[in-house]
């Protein structure tokens, strides 16, 4: 299933980034480990100027990257999905260990941990906006087994989201504070549901994870996908 950017002109700007820029986003492993060592810290985090150093290290729009963090986590560093997946880019913990995170739930980390990870999903699909988006929510291997956007409602859903944030305008991510390395950030968690709502929730989690355990069993990449 095909579905169209909401900004057009966005595939053909990621495609048209110089050699020069690609290489210098793409840097070396040790590069990439020594930024994410300098990190380590407490404090206040401005999560705009975080976005805008990861988009310009990694040659992607800031907005493409806030666009992908409202939808994960809605810009929370404490953010645990039901999957396991942590932080603000919501990434599962066998690719933070592939990308040297140590501490995904440092907002730098994190953020810069995502925008690596997306990089290279745009690399990985010709800098397709849309195939890079259902990669970084349902593994590439689906999206290359498919051939495109995986029959997934909710990988689906989660591309027509980003796009739509994407397509609304500069999007603010805000400051938040956290403790550092190896502990949780201070974050005030939203109210619980209750009543008929939680319900409806557990009883919609409870199908789609029934659907998506049938439609993943043959999957190279499972581990990676992001269930929320």
């Amino acid at each position: 299933m095909n579905i169209s950017p909401v900004v057009p002109d966005l595939n053909s700007a990621m495609i048209s980034s110089s050699a020069a820029a690609s290489r210098s986003a793409a840097e070396s492993g040790a590069g990439f480990s020594q930024t994410l060592r300098a990190s380590l810290s407490s404090g206040s985090a401005d999560l705009d100027a975080i976005f805008d150093e990861a988009a310009q290290r990694f040659s992607i729009p800031a907005n493409l990257l806030k666009a992908v963090a409202k939808a994960e986590s809605n810009f929370r560093p404490d953010a645990t999905s039901r999957c396991g997946a942590m932080g603000i880019m919501q990434l599962m913990p066998g690719t933070a260990r592939g990308l040297g995170v140590t501490d995904a739930y440092d907002p730098y980390q994190n953020i810069m941990g995502g925008a690596k990870y997306l990089k290279d999903m745009l690399d990985r699909f010709g800098g397709d906006v849309s195939l890079a988006l259902a990669a970084y929510n349902a593994g590439a291997n689906n999206v290359e087994k498919y051939g495109g956007i995986p029959p997934f409602n909710e990988t689906q859903n989660y591309v027509r989201i980003v796009l739509g944030y994407l397509g609304a305008g500069d999007i603010s991510a805000g400051t938040v504070s956290y403790g550092g390395f190896g502990t949780a950030p201070e974050a005030v968690k939203p109210a619980e549901k209750s009543g008929l709502s939680a319900l409806n929730d557990a009883i919609s989690r409870m199908i789609m994870m029934k659907i998506l355990e049938m439609q993943m069993s043959s999957s190279d990449d499972d581990k990676d996908r992001k269930v929320f």
